[in-house]
C-alpha cells in the first residue's frame, strides 16, 4: 500500500519561499508508472494541481503558478520536495502530495493521497 505524508511549516510570511516534503513509502519514485504531484485547496475552493515530477525526474507545472513553483527529489529518501516562492496570502491551502499511474492530472487518477498540510500566510 502506498502511503505519502506531507511536512513543512505550517506559517509562513508573505514573500517567503514555502518548503513542503513529501515522504512515500510502499513504492519508490523510481517505479514504472507512478507520478508524483503537488496539488493544493484553498479555503473555500476547489483542488488546485501545482505540478508533478515523474519517475525519471521530468517536472511539469500549472502555468497558472507563472513559474514560483519548484519540485525536486531525494531518492535516497524517497522524498520529493515542493518549493513555491513569493508567497501571497493567496497561496493559503491545504497541500497535499499524491500519486496517479498515468500522468494526465486527471482527478479520478489520483489513488494515493498525503492527509495533507495546512499553510497559512501571514505577517
Amino acid at each position: 500500500q502506498v502511503q505519502l505524508q506531507e511536512s513543512g511549516p505550517g506559517l509562513v510570511t508573505p514573500s517567503q519561499t514555502l518548503a513542503l516534503a513529501c515522504t512515500v513509502s510502499g513504492a519508490s519514485l523510481t517505479d514504472s508508472y507512478n507520478y508524483w504531484s503537488w496539488i493544493r485547496q484553498p479555503p473555500g475552493k476547489g483542488p488546485e494541481w501545482m505540478g508533478v515530477i515523474t519517475r525519471s525526474g521530468t517536472t511539469y507545472y500549472s502555468p497558472s503558478l507563472e513559474g514560483r513553483a519548484s519540485i525536486s527529489r531525494d531518492t535516497s529518501k524517497n522524498q520529493f520536495t515542493l518549493q513555491l516562492n513569493s508567497m501571497t496570502p493567496e497561496d493559503a491551502a491545504i497541500y497535499y502530495c499524491a500519486r496517479d499511474s498515468f500522468g494526465e492530472a486527471r482527478w479520478s487518477d489520483f489513488g494515493s493521497w498525503g492527509r495533507g498540510i495546512q499553510v497559512t500566510v501571514s505577517s
